[in-house]
């Protein structure tokens, strides 16, 4: 691992050379990244293909809706037990594993016409996640030298919001112009190229070698660690009751044949999301959440108040990518930086508390719009985020600190 500049320097007799900057390996990197894309555009896009799938499967828009609530179950119920149970496989080995659970998994909901072999095929790909979650973030750490981890892992979150912005609209394009299928199929042949990537590119790291379970409870005792939770669980559950009914709510409130668009908008400033948060996050951890938080509530209350305008539905898609973009980055940081030598067993806590927001937003999102229409989504985004403002405020001192540098 590279030295950093300020520290090292090589010296021989009188002369004193300076050590060579430290880099980051973008290369593998970026492969993390690309799975990291695989991950969060397999579990989103139903949303933008729902009435497509409904149509296909014959179900209701809310039933459909639920084949993000089983992924989310998927990755909540096995992430923990599987990452215990793998502890001591080499990383690369685990990675390849969980993208090839990808691959049969969207392969299978590419083929499928049976509801109940669809929701059988998304738990699978919840499960692949659940692996892959609790090991990218901390595998991007270990790639990049101290002074870059922080920088590392917004690399491989990165994916994230590229799959926002580029995946999620082009696949509701691919499944409104052509057929759905082809979306996830698409999402087959991307696996299979990045098997070969991860295989000839990414160095390996041994696992643990005791193999040991990780401390779960040790680590969510730690100061800082819970607000970061509890942050993570509603947080995800606000975003999820929206996100995953957003055709359903464009559709009803007239701009149906706009979703792809609308969503690209999102994605693309997910994009600057995650781009400032990377630049800021050594130093503006808090203030970057706070701000984020803030974003996300405006956009929800313009959607709540919308009443078919195009440009206000594209300005609040703007500001809730701009807000949203960056948490995943922020949030994993953050519960890093709080557990120290726990961050692997908090790290696996976030990512099953983070499923578990998922697969109750699913199902609230569903009963909510059944029950009081799409209009009152954004109006639940907006109660949610109230707790989630007045935690970030509260947690000072541990959590997300105002004077502590992030990565």
């Amino acid at each position: 691992m590279t030295a950093s500049p300020d520290l090292a320097t090589v010296s021989q007799g009188a002369d004193a050379v300076p050590a060579a900057p430290a880099k980051l390996p973008l290369f593998p990197l970026l492969a993390l990244a690309t799975a990291v894309f695989i991950t969060a555009l397999t579990e989103t896009l139903p949303a933008g293909l729902l009435p497509q799938m409904s149509a296909a499967l014959r179900t209701s828009d809310s039933a459909t809706g639920q084949t993000v609530t089983i992924y989310a179950l998927g990755t909540a119920l096995t992430a923990i037990p599987l990452t215990a149970a793998t502890a001591r496989w080499p990383r690369r080995r685990l990675l390849l594993t969980s993208m090839a659970g990808f691959a049969v998994a969207n392969t299978v909901t590419a083929v499928s016409s049976d509801y109940p072999l669809t929701m059988a095929a998304r738990f699978l790909a919840g499960v692949a996640a659940g692996l892959a979650w609790a090991l990218l973030a901390g595998y991007a750490r270990r790639l990049a030298p101290p002074p870059l981890q922080g920088r590392a892992i917004a690399v491989a979150m990165a994916g994230i919001p590229v799959a926002l912005s580029l995946g999620v609209p082009a696949g509701t394009f691919l499944g409104t112009s052509a057929d759905w299928r082809l979306a996830f199929l698409a999402m087959t042949g991307l696996t299979v190229l990045l098997l070969g990537w991860i295989a000839a590119a990414v160095p390996d790291h041994p696992g643990q070698r005791d193999g040991g379970r990780p401390r779960l409870l040790p680590s969510v005792r730690i100061p800082g660690v819970g607000p970061v939770l509890v942050v993570t669980l509603v947080f995800v559950l606000a975003d999820t009751i929206l996100y995953a009914y957003i055709a359903t709510f464009l559709d009803r409130v007239g701009l149906g044949r706009d979703t792809d668009l609308v969503l690209l908008v999102f994605g693309a400033a997910s994009l600057a999301g995650i781009w400032i948060v990377g630049v800021r996050i050594q130093r503006g951890l808090r203030a970057l959440t706070v701000a984020s938080t803030l974003l996300v509530g405006l956009a929800a209350l313009l959607l709540a108040l919308v009443t078919g305008s195009a440009p206000q539905v594209y300005l609040a898609a703007a500001l809730w990518g701009l807000g949203w973009g960056g948490v995943p980055t922020l949030l994993q940081t953050a519960v890093g930086q709080a557990a120290g030598e726990q961050a692997d067993a908090a790290q696996a806590v976030l990512v099953t508390l983070w499923n578990v927001a998922m697969a109750a937003g699913g199902v609230i999102g569903g009963v909510l719009l059944d029950r009081t229409g799409s209009r009152s989504l954004p109006w639940a985004v907006l109660l949610l985020l109230l707790p989630v403002l007045a935690v970030v405020v509260a947690a000072r001192r541990h959590g997300f600190p105002a004077a502590r540098r992030a990565g």
